[in-house]
């Protein structure tokens, strides 16, 4: 049986943050399954690095913060491909751990600027093509964190712009409905990244001292985000949260 999220032939994905991390392990995984991928960044080098290790991913430097990069990727796409059936919202920017009163607003800016704004323009242009196109509709997946349900300690900017994720991702999971767009968000837990992987070597707990924490193989985001990406659109995952069993998360630790 088909996992194609529309009647169209071609599946195409839009992979923001794809040149590294997650962003990588999800373009792999959708190019292995036969999607042609568009993966953006601000860096043409890892985007390049990633395009050569599969057929049918197609690199475009963008940063997703910037309007008219974000209109340039999504029109590129559309006249190279056709259309945009999935967009994956991964690119975010992190910040590193400091008091509350310590944190200046170039930092608290550019964590917005990346995580939340650039999730909203990227979601805008999908949104855009996705009502238009025939057949109508798509997937968009937002990249949430643990971070959107629990913060870790002196991680503000971080921990406010994912919580930001959420909200857009329920709103677009109800404006999406009248033009068959669907909206889910998962939510990653110490996967082996350069931004999440330094758990492994210890993490600053609410206690105050700084534990290892386990990590798990970035593949599997990868996958998980194809299950998700390969349901009909008549079906949808709300929300995924997926992190090592043992991860301090449930409960107390």
């Amino acid at each position: 049986m088909s996992t194609s999220p529309t009647n169209s032939s071609r599946r195409v994905a839009v992979v923001t943050g794809g040149g590294s991390g997650i962003g990588r392990s999800a373009a792999l995984a959708l190019a292995g399954d036969g999607w042609d991928v568009v993966i953006a960044g601000r860096r043409e080098e890892p985007l390049d690095g990633v395009a050569a290790e599969a057929d049918r991913i197609l690199p475009i430097v963008a940063d997703v913060s910037r309007e008219a990069d974000v209109r340039h990727l999504f029109d590129e796409t559309v006249a190279r491909f056709g259309r945009v059936d999935l967009l994956f919202n991964n690119a975010g920017a992190g910040a590193p751990p400091t008091d509350l009163d310590a944190i200046d607003l170039a930092t608290w800016q550019a964590v917005m600027d990346v995580t939340v704004t650039g999730s909203f323009l990227c979601a805008r242009e999908a949104f855009r093509v996705m009502r238009a196109q025939d057949p109508r509709g798509g997937r968009i997946i937002n990249n949430g964190s643990i971070s959107a349900h629990s913060p870790r300690p002196l991680s503000a900017p971080y921990t406010v712009a994912k919580h930001a994720v959420s909200g857009l991702t329920k709103q677009l999971q109800l404006d999406g409905r009248p033009f068959d767009i669907a909206c889910g968000q998962i939510d990653i837990g110490n996967a082996a990244t350069s931004m999440g992987g330094g758990a492994a070597a210890g993490a600053l707990q609410p206690d105050g001292e700084t534990r290892a924490e386990p990590t798990m193989d970035v593949a599997e985001t990868g996958r998980a985000v194809l299950y998700m990406a390969g349901l009909p659109l008549g079906v949808n995952v709300a929300n995924l949260v997926i992190l090592p069993p043992t991860m301090p998360f449930v409960g107390r630790g």
